[in-house]
C-alpha cells in the first residue's frame, strides 16, 4: 500500500513539473527589441524578426516556433499540415530554435518532414530577445499575427488549438481585423 501511494505521489509530482505554464500576460504586439532579433534564412542571409514580419503586413501569419530535435514539434506536424490545407492563403512562418551550429539539422528536417512555408533560424541560444519577450517555455509554440502585424493569438502549443482556430476563423471572416 505504501508503495502504491509513493508511486502515485511521484507520478503526480512529475505531471506538475512537466506541465507548461500558460502566460498570465497575453501580449498583443511586439516591442522593438524582440523585432530586432536576428534571423537567418535558408540561403544564409541575415535579417530580423521585424523585417520578416514586415514582409507580410496585410496578411494573416501563422507563426510556429520549433526545432528539429523536438519530438513534440515533429509529432505536431500532421495537425499543422491539416491547418495549412484548410487555410492555404495564410502565411506559415517557421522560426527554428535549433541549436547554434546545427544549421544542417534544421535544413534536413524541413526537407525530411516536408514542412511548407517560410523558414528562418535564430542561430542563437534558446533564450534570445524574441523568445524572452514572448515568454517561451515550450515548443512547439504557435501564434497568430494579424494583417497589421499585431499578435492576434499569443499562446498555443498545439497547431489546432481550438481557441487559436477560432481566432483564425475570425481573422478570415472579418477582413477589417485580418
Amino acid at each position: 500500500m505504501k508503495n502504491s501511494i509513493w508511486i502515485l505521489g511521484l507520478f503526480l509530482l512529475s505531471l506538475n513539473l512537466s506541465a507548461q505554464e500558460v502566460p498570465t500576460e497575453m501580449k498583443t504586439e511586439f516591442d522593438a527589441t524582440s523585432l530586432g532579433q536576428a534571423l537567418q534564412d535558408l540561403e544564409g542571409n541575415k535579417t530580423t524578426v521585424g523585417e520578416v514580419l514586415g514582409k507580410y503586413k496585410g496578411k494573416t501569419v501563422f507563426l510556429d516556433l520549433w526545432a528539429s530535435w523536438c519530438p513534440d514539434c515533429i509529432k505536431g506536424l500532421p495537425k499543422l499540415k491539416e491547418v495549412q490545407a484548410q487555410y492555404p492563403d495564410v502565411v506559415y512562418l517557421f522560426l527554428s530554435l535549433d541549436r547554434v551550429g546545427k544549421e544542417d539539422a534544421w535544413k534536413t528536417a524541413i526537407d525530411k518532414y516536408e514542412i511548407k512555408g517560410e523558414h528562418y533560424w535564430f542561430n542563437a541560444e534558446w533564450k534570445n530577445a524574441f523568445t524572452i519577450y514572448i515568454g517561451i517555455n515550450w515548443i512547439p509554440r504557435y501564434m497568430l499575427i494579424d494583417k497589421e502585424g499585431k499578435i492576434a493569438h499569443y499562446y498555443a502549443i498545439h497547431a489546432d488549438d481550438p481557441q487559436m482556430m477560432e481566432t483564425l476563423v475570425e481573422l478570415k471572416l472579418n477582413p477589417e481585423t485580418e
